[in-house]
């Protein structure tokens, strides 16, 4: 083959591995009473937010990707009110194709639906949500959004936000910032832990809430606005701990960073 031929293959074969590829899959979910949805990727960003309608609708966006084939994977099944989705990318490279890459998987559930979210790399918000919600992401941000119920949040590395009506609440990031907004009605129904390895804390509470308030940062201010009786505290300037009771007391609300300030307010 000539020179010339080689170069109208090389450029055929650029050309094919630069052209946009991508995809969409959609599903809707009839449900009769109170769902549980499971939604777990290896590689994504998932959205869940809150409808008045008796119905699941799954969308999966893909950028980069086709669905099917050797590509984007996605497997799911319901089971009365259980939905379960998996949408998962190759683990291999392809070290020809110089595309952007993304999978987004974005869902409208009714309002009680009990969600479990687990993504190995990818934001997660949820918004409007009312009961169980289980959220975990290896690298990326968690935002949740007028929630009212039970929150577990973790992230490897990313920043927490969360503000709603909460029973329980555990948050924790391994390296980010965290800032919760309690709304008024808030129980502490079982302990409470709002965690970050490395960042900042920022809390703010109602003038109801009940509760032992448990507060530490490891390199950082440390500025509590809110009406305690003191148990134990640092009286230096540079505290670093602080425990009070909040309203005559109650269930423990730990509060934790190893560097960063933590501030502490009303709502």
């Amino acid at each position: 083959m000539h020179i010339r031929g080689y170069l109208h293959l090389f450029a055929a074969a650029t050309l094919g591995c630069c052209l946009a590829s991508a995809g969409q899959w959609t599903k809707t979910y009839i449900v009769a009473g109170k769902p549980d949805l499971r939604v777990e990727t290896n590689d994504g960003a998932v959205t869940v937010t809150a409808w008045d309608q008796k119905r699941i609708e799954a969308v999966v966006i893909t950028k980069g990707w086709n669905i099917g084939g050797n590509e984007v994977q996605i497997h799911e099944h319901q089971v009365g009110d259980h939905v379960d989705i998996v949408a998962k990318v190759p683990n291999h490279i392809d070290f020809f194709n110089f595309e952007d890459r993304s999978l987004r998987i974005e869902l409208r559930v009714p309002r009680d639906t009990n969600t479990d979210v687990r993504t190995g790399d990818g934001s997660v918000e949820v918004s409007g949500l009312q009961g169980e919600m289980r959220i975990n992401t290896g690298d990326g941000s968690i935002r949740a959004a007028a929630v009212s119920g039970n929150l577990d949040a973790h992230t490897g590395d990313g920043s927490v936000h969360a503000d709603g009506r909460f029973e329980s609440l555990n948050v924790h990031t391994g390296d980010g910032s965290v800032d919760v907004s309690v709304a008024a009605g808030s129980h502490v129904a079982s302990t409470w832990r709002i965690e970050t390895g490395d960042g900042s804390v920022k809390v703010r509470l109602p003038d109801q809430l009940s509760a032992d308030l448990d507060v530490r940062t490891g390199d950082g201010g440390l500025d509590v606005d809110l009406p305690l009786t003191m148990k134990t505290a640092n009286t230096d300037d540079d505290r670093k701990e602080l425990h009070g009771k909040l309203n005559g007391g109650g269930l423990p609300v730990y509060v934790r960073t190893g560097d960063g300030g933590v501030h502490i307010a009303r709502l």
